[in-house]
């Protein structure tokens, strides 16, 4: 690199060849929002691959398969994990601010107890209809446009956990109804002996019970902290909340019907397709919780 003679002659310094490109203040934003793309990208891949190797697993039985599938998953949740700081961290705000936040975090924490089932458990067999259920949530989280909202009124860790807590609550009781559904199906199929190979791969129904009932375990026990702290941050707002918000009404009505669930799904009567229809049905509510309650009636919750 030279400098020009009719350059030097009047003083002033020009560089031969390419010109370089200034920095600008747009520079840092447009390089931060292609680095956005790039954890949404590695969670939808991994959640893909580990979603088409537990569908290879259950078809063939493969232990390596299936152990892959275990793996992509884990990556998947590190990736969503970093996806979701991004997301907030480029809004300033925080995860649930927003349907489309509270929704990716659904999948998230649903990926996180599903794979803490899978592994206490030791069953890989109904990774395959789980998976598709985390992908629509994490896809429709991070492809929906942002709502133009307010910051919610209360803030800080305890109203932190309070919110990530009632969300894990309804992850846990998504997957509870997914292993009900199967129950269900595999019940039906085996009544009418009509047994395949996929069949036979499933999970007996003695244990899929018991996972179901371990993921409405975890359901209760963070919707009772949750709602705990829920009361906590309440009282520090005092005048703009109140406890009989329908959100509340409706979130404790959630816990006694699943404590009914847990404790109905381990006696002689309602064990089995009893208890599994019981579980479908106290799901519903969480639904009409999430939507209609969130939605319309409640004036002190958005999405959680």
């Amino acid at each position: 690199m030279g400098y020009t003679r009719n350059a030097e002659e009047s003083g002033e310094l020009r560089t031969e060849g390419p010109p370089v490109a200034c920095a600008s203040p747009d520079y840092p934003v447009a390089a931060v929002q292609r680095m956005n793309h790039v954890f949404p990208i590695l969670t939808a891949l991994a959640y893909f691959l580990s979603f088409g190797l537990y569908v290879r697993f259950l078809s063939t039985g493969s232990k390596l398969t299936g152990r892959l599938g275990t793996a992509l998953l884990g990556l998947g949740l590190i990736a969503h994990y970093f996806a979701l700081l991004e997301r907030p961290r480029g809004l300033h705000t925080v995860p649930y601010h927003d349907l489309s936040g509270s929704m990716s975090l659904i999948g998230w924490l649903l990926a996180v107890t599903y794979l803490g089932l899978e592994l206490y458990h030791r069953q890989r067999s109904v990774g395959a209809f789980v998976l598709p259920i985390i992908l629509v949530f994490f896809l429709v989280g991070h492809l929906a446009p942002a709502d133009r909202l307010p910051p919610p009124a209360a803030h800080g860790a305890i109203f932190a956990l309070h919110v990530t807590l009632s969300i894990l609550a309804y992850a846990a009781f998504a997957l509870s109804f997914v292993l009900s559904l199967i129950f269900l199906g595999e019940e039906r199929l085996l009544r009418r002996h009509k047994v395949g190979e996929v069949v036979w791969r499933l999970p007996p129904l003695e244990l899929l019970a018991q996972m179901s009932q371990s993921s409405v375990l975890v359901g209760l026990v963070s919707i009772a902290i949750g709602t705990s702290l829920g009361f906590i941050t309440v009282d520090r707002l005092e005048g703009q909340h109140s406890y009989f918000d329908p959100k509340y009404v409706t979130t404790l009505l959630l816990l006694v019907l699943y404590a009914v669930y847990f404790f109905l799904a381990r006696t002689t009567a309602w064990r089995g397709a009893r208890a599994s229809k019981l579980c479908v049905f106290n799901f519903v509510i969480v639904v009409f919780n999430f939507t209609v309650v969130g939605f319309f009636l409640s004036h002190g919750h958005r999405y959680f």
